[in-house]
């Protein structure tokens, strides 16, 4: 019923025009003129809807066609209005039009300069930017790399600097997924899988993954959905894996799993998944594979092997900050560490969460993100492990500064949706999404052209990737890795600034093993913090 709605106008107008000429010749002389009139408004109309839907670039109009050009004509005056459009909070969206406005032009390869100044609140309280030098250097090369892989790991990962977050099939089309890696094929960078599994459109499209493992162990898992070792090694041998990443928890909503009803589960689903068909597929909450920190430790290190030694790590959104201590003291007791750590922030997340777990559980990005990296530099593991970083990184500035706070490389899910047409229409969850990009309906998912977003995609990894070697240069330095707390400032009122070193410093090496700084209350979890167990000796966190 729904797609014959959407194509409701486009219909209206085709039968306007025939009913027009159909009684043209029965109605009286002084009518046709404007019947003729109407004629060919309605048969203007009816051109326009028939190359809505035979072309490739705008999914809205090939779903919406006639009445999709609505939305676009608001778009092409929104620079003469937008001042007045943003006079709302944009914090009641969780996309600001300015990010939308960015990953459009970069994904279109459009102009990205705008006059007048910046369009930021610079005297307000909050306000942040990067210090520049007065001799900045010319940066050559935007390929930005990072090499993933500690002592342990036999097969390390030469990443890009920025990659595509967790974004399971099922959640997205199957064309959003493979325009997604056939962009990450042509740039270069990787695509994390989600929890979902690798489906066959992460195959076909050929560019590096990510293989995200959750508690539901999907594609790697037996009939009572438990880790199974044989599966995990005949998936992980494909050479389009490059690492495996085991997820603890996600910004969206942390410490709760999730069901898929058997009903919604179509056969590439099941296929993904190693689920059967017509049965309700549960995400635990919690990991049955491992219950300590130390088993944890040493799940980690089974499926390095079984992997044939490549990179292996977890990711989190940090909640208890003691539990996270209890893994870094395992890693001390076994000698194991995981080859990387994605830190993701409570404001992540492209699906749909309840809205108490979206607003109010979990631990921001820029406050997780210093903990992990403080915390590993305490225990002295800080140069075994890379850090990840994935929360609402859309600007060149949002991954410097990532960088700048600890993070060796960012991912993004919300850039490289909306690289691929996401119009932020929130309806995920309802299967209706008018792009094609959050949806199984087949006739929607018609909409996104995969050749064409797959080279926004790319535009919008290059592009962005290209603003960050400006900004580093800016700076003075030769690559991105050399931001540091100190290039990062902040107004902290009216009068005064701070720096990133000033708040959010990089604690001293091994301080946590001599015990010789309580600065912002590390040593006090660290002391009650146990390798043995998650749970807390004395009721805390």
């Amino acid at each position: 019923m729904s797609q014959y709605l959407r194509l409701s106008a486009f219909a209206a107008v085709v039968v306007a025009t025939v009913l027009c000429l159909v009684v043209m010749p029965i109605v009286p002389d002084w009518w046709r003129p404007t019947l003729w009139i109407m004629a060919a408004v309605f048969g203007f109309l009816s051109l326009v809807g028939l190359k809505d839907v035979t072309q490739t670039r705008h999914a809205v109009l090939k779903n919406y066609p006639v009445i999709g050009h609505v939305r676009y004509s608001f778009e092409k005056i929104r620079p003469e209005i937008r001042q007045y459009l943003l006079e709302g909070d944009e914090d009641e969206v969780p996309f600001s039009r300015e990010q939308r406005e960015i990953v459009y032009q970069r994904a279109k390869n459009l102009e990205d300069k705008r006059p007048f100044g910046t369009r930021k609140r610079v005297y307000d309280s909050g306000y942040q930017w990067l210090t520049h030098s007065i001799m900045p250097r010319k940066i050559e090369s935007n390929n930005f790399r990072v090499t993933i892989g500690g002592p342990d790991c036999k097969q390390p990962c030469d990443a890009s600097i920025y990659n595509i977050s967790a974004m399971s099939f099922g959640a997205l089309s199957a064309n959003a997924i493979l325009a997604l890696n056939k962009g990450a094929k042509k740039g270069g960078f990787a695509h994390d899988t989600g929890e979902g599994g690798i489906s066959r459109y992460h195959r076909e499209g050929g560019g590096d993954l990510i293989w995200e493992l959750g508690s539901g162990y999907f594609g790697a898992r037996d009939k009572e959905g438990r880790f199974d070792p044989v599966r995990f090694t005949e998936q992980a041998a494909d050479p389009q894996i490059k690492m495996i990443e085991v997820k603890l928890s996600q910004g969206a909503k942390p410490g709760q799993g999730g069901m898929l009803p058997g009903a919604k589960i179509s056969p590439e689903i099941a296929e993904a998944r190693g689920v059967p068909m017509g049965v309700d597929c549960i995400s635990p909450a919690r990991h049955s594979a491992f219950s300590t920190p130390v088993e944890m430790m040493q799940f980690i290190t089974k499926l390095r092997e079984l992997s044939g030694g490549k990179p292996t790590g977890f990711k989190l959104c940090i909640g208890h900050r003691r539990e996270f201590m209890c893994i870094v003291k395992a890693m001390l007791e076994t000698g194991i560490t995981p080859d990387f750590i994605v830190v993701d922030g409570k404001e992540g997340g492209t699906g749909a969460a309840p809205m108490e777990f979206a607003n109010h559980m979990g631990m921001p990005l820029v406050e997780g993100l210093t903990f992990v990296h403080n915390t590993l530099r305490g225990a002295g593991l800080r140069d075994r492990v890379k850090i990840g970083a994935s929360g609402k990184l859309i600007h060149a500035f949002d991954i410097a500064k990532a960088l700048a706070l600890g993070a060796d490389w960012a991912n993004s899910a919300r850039g490289f949706m909306f690289s691929v047409g996401c119009i932020q229409a929130q309806a995920c969850h309802t299967n209706h999404c008018p792009t094609g990009v959050a949806t199984q309906d087949k006739s929607r998912q018609k909409a996104l052209v995969v050749p064409d977003k797959a080279e926004r995609v790319y535009n919008f990894h290059k592009n962005t990737l290209k603003a960050l070697g400006d900004m580093t240069g800016a700076a003075g330095l030769t690559h991105p890795s050399g931001f540091l707390p100190h290039h990062l400032l902040m107004r902290e009122n009216d009068r005064d600034m701070v720096t990133g070193q000033d708040i959010y410093p990089y604690m001293p090496e091994g301080f946590l093993l001599r015990e010789d700084d309580d600065r912002f209350g590390y040593l006090e979890r660290w002391r009650r913090a146990s390798a043995a167990a998650f749970e807390p000796k004395d009721g805390g966190v």
